[in-house]
């Protein structure tokens, strides 16, 4: 994207994609892009927007977004030296509760996205994890959720469970997959969460530990709309979403 904006999502569309999903633009305006986005026969439901966007240009946001034709705008990741704060996942709550609300009076779903160390049990919430901080503490009709399977797998955790314990709170999902093979699972240091004794690596869809026909066999329950592949560390980024289309295709059609 950062080399070919019109050629990477010709190619995307191309594999029989429908949807994707940003995280910026790469120094294109939103008409530019929504432009490519036509030509191709391809819409962005939603984006990824850091939280200092969200806290300071939210406006602004939300303009690109209805050029765009988003549905959804989402938080991705909270940083590390954010994390050190004690009172950080009340800080999320709250900015997430406020920039709900200002994004539906626009029209547009706010979400957060979460990696694995929301699955670390926190000293500050009294040993609670902070995932289920967050979805007890924002409110469903304001704050939805981008439930990425694969780091809630690696992290041990099961998705299905969340599905039915908070049905129609998780209208996106990132398919990604997680092999469990025992290997050093450093280089994802950052999204395992600091001290973590996760193993594994990341694979093409299908080519991992998640049983994906259970998992979508339970989305429809958690609120499910938006399947978005989605791979790290690919060694052929075109090759490899064909090859995660491919078996998502195969399994549920």
């Amino acid at each position: 994207m950062k080399a070919d904006v019109p050629g990477t999502l010709a190619k995307v569309a191309a594999i029989g994609f429908k949807e994707v999903e940003f995280a910026g633009l790469f120094d294109r305006t939103p008409k530019d892009v929504r432009a490519i986005l036509d030509k191709n026969g391809l819409t962005a439901p939603a984006t990824h927007v850091d939280w200092a966007t969200v806290e300071k240009r939210l406006p602004e946001t939300l303009e690109s977004a209805r050029i765009l034709g988003h549905q959804f705008i989402i938080v991705p990741w909270v940083g590390e030296e954010e994390r050190k704060q004690p009172d950080i996942w009340k800080k999320a709550a709250d900015l997430f509760n406020k920039a709900g609300a200002e994004s539906q009076k626009a029209g547009i779903q706010f979400a957060y996205h979460q990696h694995a160390f929301e699955f670390v049990p926190s000293e500050a919430l009294g040993g609670k994890l902070p995932y289920d901080y967050l979805l007890a503490n924002t409110d469903p009709k304001l704050v939805k959720m981008e439930l990425d399977i694969c780091w809630t797998v690696a992290a041990e955790q099961d998705p299905v469970a969340y599905f039915k314990k908070h049905p129609g709170r998780f209208p996106l999902i990132h398919v990604k997959d997680w092999l469990k093979d025992g290997s050093d699972a450093k280089p994802y240091a950052g999204a395992l969460g600091p001290g973590t004794k996760f193993t594994g690596r990341m694979t093409n869809v299908g080519g991992g530990s998640i049983d994906w026909k259970r998992v979508f066999a339970a989305s429809e329950q958690g609120g499910v709309k938006h399947f978005i592949v989605e791979h790290d560390a690919p060694k052929s980024p075109i090759d490899d979403l064909g090859a995660s289309f491919k078996y998502v295709r195969d399994l549920r059609f």
